[in-house]
């Protein structure tokens, strides 16, 4: 049995809790035996780390609460106007790196929520939380602006999506192989198996 330390830095409330949460199940996958340890996360809105500085600040912060080994993993929402991850997400992981480059850093947008992985594996969430039964799954699930409301919509009319209170629970039971239809969800875990590599390789 191995461990690696992971910081983590993360732009939603849900997120605090899920991306621990996912690391640990993408990690069981690859290698069972693998114990990962999340520092934080530390929670920074991403129109504050694409300013000047602040994505280098917030990596030298996580690298420090990281202490001595471990990796660096970023994780934001990629929904701002004229976005796009595969523009966006090179030029910030290539400052994220400048600011540590002693450590492994990776860097995900997920394009344009979270919540569009869920859609994406939508089959495997139903019934859950209060989703439909019967929930069909949308052909471009990356392209729905407003993902959160798309999961409400998928609930009683008493109900509604709350990322506090069902980010977690989803990211517990979605079908992580079914998600990959979101292309920035297989990136990310690509991006995560490709950390946890590099992390094992250091302490091996």
């Amino acid at each position: 049995m191995s461990k690696v330390r992971i910081a983590a830095i993360v732009e939603g409330h849900g997120e605090i809790e899920s991306v621990p949460l996912l690391l640990r199940r993408i990690a069981a996958e690859v290698d069972p035996a693998l114990v990962v340890e999340v520092v934080g996360p530390i929670r920074i809105p991403a129109d504050r780390l694409r300013k000047a500085g602040e994505m280098e600040r917030a990596v030298e912060f996580a690298a420090r609460r990281l202490g001595e080994g471990g990796g660096i993993f970023v994780l934001l929402d990629c929904d701002w106007e004229g976005s796009c991850p595969k523009t966006d997400a090179p030029a910030l992981l290539a400052r994220a790196r400048t600011a540590r480059s002693d450590l492994p850093v990776a860097l995900v947008l997920a394009y344009k929520e979270f919540e569009a992985w869920f859609i994406a594996a939508c089959e495997s969430l139903r019934g859950k939380r209060g989703l439909a039964n019967d929930m069909a799954p949308e052909p471009k699930p990356e392209e729905i602006r407003g993902a959160k409301e798309w999961l409400s919509r998928q609930m009683p009319p008493n109900m509604r999506y709350s990322e506090s209170l069902d980010q977690v629970a989803l990211t517990a039971v979605f079908d992580m192989q079914a998600a990959k239809r979101a292309s920035s969800f297989d990136k990310c875990y690509r991006e995560v198996v490709s950390l946890l590599s590099q992390l094992q390789t250091r302490i091996n």
